[in-house]
C-alpha cells in the first residue's frame, strides 16, 4: 500500500526518548479528511490520553476547511484512536510507569486510511538534548568533509 505522509512531530524526537512506536487508525470527519489530504496538520503539541477502553488524540491541529460552511470541524476537538482492546490494556500498564507518555509522531494515509504513529516516549533532560545536537553537528561535519 502507499503510504504519504501528512505530517511529521520533529520536536518530538528533540525532546524524547522514543522506546516503542504503535500505528493507530483516526475516527475523523469529512472536513477533516478533506484538509488532511491538502497537509493541514500540526502535531507539535498533540499527546494522546486514554480514558477507560478508549484512547484520544488530543491538542491536535487540523485547521478548519475554508468551503466546508455550517459542517466544519472544530479544529482542536479531541479525535478518537482506533486500537484494539488488547493493545490499549497494554499502553495502559506502560504509560503508568514513571516518565513514561504517549505522543503522536506522524500522521500519514495508508491507502485511503489517515494512521497516526504513535510513541512510547520518556523525556530528555536539558544535557541529554545538548549532547543530541552535537551528535548531530558532528555527523554533519563528517558528512560535509567526505563530500569534500
Amino acid at each position: 500500500m502507499p503510504v504519504k505522509e501528512i505530517a511529521t512531530n520533529r520536536r518530538a524526537f528533540h525532546d524524547y526518548f522514543i522506546d516503542e512506536r504503535y500505528e493507530a487508525g483516526v475516527a475523523l470527519t469529512g472536513t477533516e479528511i478533506k484538509w488532511l489530504r491538502a497537509g493541514e496538520c500540526n502535531l507539535r503539541d498533540g499527546f494522546v490520553r486514554i480514558d477507560g477502553t478508549e484512547a484520544w488524540h488530543e491538542n491536535v491541529h487540523i485547521s478548519p476547511y475554508t468551503q466546508g460552511g455550517y459542517v466544519n470541524h472544530e479544529p482542536m476537538r479531541p479525535r478518537k484512536l482506533l486500537l484494539h482492546r488488547r493493545e490499549i490494556a497494554a499502553l495502559i500498564g506502560k504509560v503508568r510507569q514513571k516518565g513514561f507518555t504517549l505522543i503522536p509522531l506522524r500522521m500519514y494515509f495508508s491507502g485511503n486510511h489517515a494512521k497516526v504513529e504513535i510513541g512510547l516516549a520518556r523525556g530528555k533532560r536539558q544535557y541529554d538534548k545538548r549532547v543530541a545536537l552535537a551528535e548531530a553537528d558532528a555527523r554533519r561535519e563528517m558528512e560535509r568533509a567526505i563530500r569534500r
